[in-house]
């Protein structure tokens, strides 16, 4: 009896090993994840914190992953040009750093985006926070933020400040400065930090507000002057410089962030392991090391506590934009 159908149980069991490798396979894709080296694509120029922090982050994650992950810069339309390719990017490996100008600004500056930040990107982890400094060209007379603004009284219209472009994050922590101290200076965007530190270092700027890693050498050597730190505590690195909130406007802070974002079409389970290995790579002693070596503050936190992070941003600047009618170019 058990013979009498030997062909139909050969076929139920070849069938029954085809669909359970079937089931088995994406599983076994997603333990192979990665499987070639990663693009990191900072939607930025060169030269920026934003670079920095991609790059201590891509040096430790390639030991995590078993593959080499290479860090690309690629500008425009204040990070739209990066975000959108990103977000229809299948190949699984690729990823992009998440920033507060991509994540929090630009859905309130742009009528309309070619990306949505909360459908189209799956949020890792945020790697790290990074003082926004406030800085002058020495040639300024002017020694700390009080006299700053003063100076911008006294001087109406005659001060210049660049930024990384418009809605950057150097534009809002210049634009928040100047709504809370009733000041008005010029506002030059540029196309990146690094071609606005170049005029800024030259004196055809008088001030900025730029993120700490991209500065610290020049604030060190005197060629750039930080009138005041955007954290609420003064920073170990520069202990001398009193913060905005003490130089009479208490509760000011400014921080940027960046974190790691993956298309939204990344499978959970490959997630799931980046998210894992992007947390320790930023916690490992060398990229801390790194990082506070720049004055940026290694986090490394979960996806859903960077979800979370990400909506709470929306918000505070949902209402600075409104209140400052920032628009882009």
């Amino acid at each position: 009896m058990n013979d009498r159908h030997p062909t139909s149980r050969r076929q139920l069991l070849q069938w029954s090993a085809g669909a359970a490798a079937a089931l088995a396979a994406p599983a076994l894709r997603a333990q192979a994840w990665p499987s070639k080296a990663i693009r990191f694509v900072v939607p930025f120029a060169p030269g920026g914190s934003s670079e920095i922090v991609a790059r201590s982050t891509a040096l430790e994650l390639s030991r995590q992953l078993g593959q080499s992950v290479y860090v690309e810069n690629k500008p425009g339309g204040a990070g739209n040009v990066a975000m959108q390719e990103v977000a229809r990017a299948d190949d699984q490996h690729t990823l992009i750093l998440g920033h507060i100008g991509t994540l929090a600004v630009n859905p309130y500056i742009f009528d309309k985006l070619p990306y949505d930040p909360n459908k189209d990107f799956r949020p890792i982890s945020l790697l790290a926070k990074v003082p926004s400094l406030y800085l002058v060209h020495p040639s300024l007379p002017v020694k700390n933020l009080r006299e700053l603004i003063a100076y911008a009284r006294k001087n109406p219209g005659k001060l210049s400040y660049g930024s990384a472009g418009n809605g950057s994050a150097g534009h809002l922590a210049m634009e928040y400065l100047k709504m809370v101290s009733e000041t008005f200076m010029l506002h030059v965007p540029y196309r990146g930090t690094g071609p606005q530190l170049t005029d800024l270092l030259a004196g055809r700027l008088d001030a900025a507000s730029v993120g700490a890693p991209a500065v610290m050498q020049f604030i060190h050597s005197g060629k750039l002057r930080c009138v005041a730190t955007g954290t609420t505590q003064r920073l170990a690195q520069l202990p001398d410089v009193p913060t905005v909130a003490e130089q009479g406007f208490p509760g000011f802070e400014m921080t940027q962030w960046y974190g790691l974002l993956a298309p939204a079409s990344l499978p959970q389970a490959a997630a799931d392991r980046l998210a894992t290995a992007a947390a320790a790579a930023v916690r490992m002693p060398a990229t801390v090391e790194r990082l506070n070596g720049d004055a940026a503050m290694a986090i490394g936190n979960t996806p859903a506590e960077f979800a979370k992070f990400i909506a709470v941003e929306q918000q505070r600047w949902k209402a600075v934009v409104a209140r400052a009618k920032i628009k882009p170019d």
